[in-house]
């Protein structure tokens, strides 16, 4: 990094006086949590390992925090941004603190799940802040809709951290864990701690490396087929395999038939397969 960072990188009373000039209040609805510490978005772009020929989306990037430190490591930086306010704010942040870079930055003014296509090359990381209230649901979003995107790192809330990592067999092992696995490999890559966000959420916040599967995992059946059975399984955990998934198969007796042509027992549960068994099931699942 360069010795100029600390006029580039936005501290706690640069975002508190840029908030105040824009009339700009963090609101809870949309999950936002402004980080205010240079260092802690220095250590996201070090642990993200972005680099120089990289061309990285940001989702959620608010005020800037992290755009700038990204700008400075990567080739383009695309952000896309919903709310009006901010988005209308953020280049001129740029211009103003990095006007160098200005022109290898992109805004996109929309909601992250609506996004099907982004200006310039294609991009090749994910790095963000996550809007902790949709932070699962945007992150599979943006891998399924954009397959060159090989490594990501999110900030999310501590427990949907663990979810997103956890293994087969974990208490928190669920449908995050299982559709992320589909994409990526993933990880728990670090914590971070309360104080540097403004306003302080209620909540830990932890850090996800997700790198993209050579590629998923092989069957016959489509992503779609294989997320439906995935949904089924966890929609009633409790239940075994046979029972969860008389729904999807269109009985019980049809679901039994699906599970031991896939290998697996009726008798399981969703938190003890891996992605690829719910794959193995999809395709002997009821004919579409």
């Amino acid at each position: 990094m360069s010795s100029t960072d600390s006029d580039v990188l936005l501290g706690p009373a640069e975002i508190r006086e840029l908030a105040a000039r824009l009339g700009v209040r963090p609101t809870k609805q949309r999950g936002q949590n402004f980080v205010i510490d240079a260092n802690t978005v220095r250590r996201i772009v070090r642990i993200a390992e972005v680099r120089p020929d990289d061309v990285v989306v940001e989702v959620g990037p608010g005020l800037g925090s992290l755009t700038l430190a990204l700008l400075e490591a990567a080739d383009r930086v695309i952000a896309v941004e919903i709310d009006d306010a901010l988005a209308a704010a953020l280049p001129a942040t740029v211009e103003a603190r990095l006007p160098h870079r200005a022109d290898r930055f992109a805004l996109v003014h929309s909601d992250a799940l609506r996004v099907t296509e982004l200006p310039g090359p294609a991009p090749t990381a994910l790095v963000a802040n996550l809007p902790y209230n949709v932070a699962v649901p945007v992150l599979l979003h943006m891998l399924g809709r954009f397959p060159t995107i090989e490594r990501t790192l999110v900030m999310v809330q501590s427990e949907v951290a663990d979810r997103l990592a956890a293994p087969p067999g974990s208490k928190v092992y669920g449908v995050p864990s299982v559709k992320a696995a589909w994409y990526t490999h993933v990880k728990r890559a670090g914590a971070i701690g309360r104080n540097v966000f403004w306003p302080a959420p209620n909540v830990d916040s932890g850090l996800v490396s997700l790198i993209r599967r050579d590629e998923p995992p092989r069957t016959t059946a489509t992503r779609e087929e294989v997320f439906a059975v995935v949904d089924a399984a966890f929609a009633q955990r409790r239940k075994t395999l046979r029972a969860a998934l008389a729904g999807w198969a269109g009985s019980a007796g049809a679901a039994e038939e699906a599970l031991k042509a896939a290998g697996v027992s009726p008798q399981a549960r969703g938190e003890s397969l891996t992605v690829e068994d719910f794959a193995a099931i999809a395709e002997h699942g009821p004919a579409t």
